[in-house]
C-alpha cells in the first residue's frame, strides 16, 4: 500500500514543479488546449447521438412494455457514454502528447536538468520521434480498446456492472495513462514500449497511485489541460526513480542513438529496482 501513496506523491511533486516553473507551465498548456477543443466536440456529439445508437442497437426491444424498454435503452446509453469517456481519458493523453511532442520533450528534459545529473536525449529528428510516439500510442490504444470492450460487456451484470466494473475501468485507465506519460522520459532513456510495460508491471501499485487519481481528475472539464504540464513533470520524476532508484547511481545517462526505433543511450549506468528487470540493450523493434 505504501507504493500507492508514493505514486500519488510523484503526482503532487510534478504539480508543484510546474507551479514553481511558471514559464514551463504555460508552455505545457498549449497542446492540451488544442486537444481539449477537439475532444469536447466529440463528446458532445456522442451525448446527442447515444439515444439514436441505443435504439438502433436494440430493435428487438421495440415492442417491449414499460419500464423494460426504457431500462434497457437508458442503461445502454449510459454504458456507451461511459465507454466514450473511458476512451477519451486514455486517448486524450496520447493525442495531447503527440500534438505536443516538442513541448513535452523540452519540459521533461528541463525536469531532468533541474534534478541534476545527465539529461538523456534521443538525438532523433522530430519526425522520427513523432512516428515512434504515434506507433506506440496506437499499440496502447488497441490494448485499451480490448479492455474497454470486455468491461463494456461486463457492465450489463447487475450490481457488479455498476460498482466493481467502473472501479476496474478506472484502474485500467490509470495504468495506461501512466504509461503514456512516463513514455516521454523513458523513450529518451532508450526504452521501447515492451520494456516500458515490463518496468511498470513490476511496480503496479506505484503506477496506479500515480495514474488513478489523475484519471479521476481528468474527468472534470478543463482540469486535464491544467494538470498536463505537472503530470509530465511528475511522470518524469517517477521514471527517473524507476530506472535509477534513489541511491543506486543517479539519473540515466545518454551516450548515443541506438536501434532503428531511435532508442537512445546508455542503460548500464542505471540499476533497476528489484521488482523490475534490469535495463539491457533493447531490440531494434520493441514489438
Amino acid at each position: 500500500m505504501s507504493d500507492l501513496g508514493a505514486g500519488f506523491g510523484y503526482l503532487m511533486k510534478g504539480q508543484r514543479w510546474a507551479v514553481r516553473h511558471g514559464r514551463w507551465f504555460g508552455f505545457g498548456l498549449l497542446p492540451g488546449l488544442v486537444t481539449l477543443i477537439v475532444y469536447a466536440g466529440a463528446l458532445i456529439g456522442l451525448g446527442y447521438g447515444a439515444d439514436d445508437f441505443a435504439a438502433w442497437a436494440t430493435p428487438f426491444a421495440d415492442d417491449w412494455s414499460s419500464p423494460w424498454l426504457g431500462l434497457l435503452r437508458n442503461t445502454l446509453v449510459v454504458l456507451v457514454f461511459v465507454f466514450g469517456l473511458f476512451l477519451a481519458v486514455i486517448t486524450f493523453t496520447a493525442v495531447t502528447l503527440l500534438v505536443g511532442q516538442p513541448f513535452y520533450e523540452s519540459l521533461s528534459e528541463e525536469v531532468d536538468r533541474s534534478e541534476g545529473g545527465e539529461v538523456p536525449e534521443s538525438g532523433l529528428p522530430l519526425w522520427r520521434e513523432l512516428w515512434i510516439s504515434a506507433r506506440d500510442s496506437l499499440r496502447i490504444l488497441l490494448r485499451v480498446a480490448l479492455y474497454g470492450i470486455i468491461l463494456f460487456a461486463l457492465g450489463f451484470i447487475p450490481v457488479l456492472g455498476q460498482t466493481v466494473v467502473p472501479a476496474i475501468g478506472f484502474c485500467v485507465s490509470g495504468y495506461f495513462l501512466s504509461e503514456e506519460l512516463t513514455a516521454v522520459a523513458l523513450q529518451r532513456r532508450g526504452m521501447v514500449l515492451k520494456d516500458r510495460l515490463t518496468l511498470l508491471r513490476g511496480r503496479r501499485m506505484l503506477v496506479l497511485g500515480f495514474g488513478v487519481p489523475l484519471t479521476l481528475a481528468f474527468l472534470v472539464p478543463f482540469v486535464a489541460v491544467f494538470l498536463m504540464p505537472g503530470a509530465v513533470a511528475g511522470a518524469t520524476l517517477m521514471a527517473r526513480d524507476l530506472v535509477a532508484p534513489e541511491g543506486a547511481g543517479g539519473a540515466a545517462g545518454s551516450d548515443g542513438a541506438a536501434g532503428s526505433d531511435g532508442a537512445a543511450g546508455s542503460r548500464a549506468a542505471n540499476a533497476a529496482p528489484a521488482t523490475a528487470p534490469a535495463p539491457h540493450p533493447y531490440p531494434v523493434d520493441g514489438a
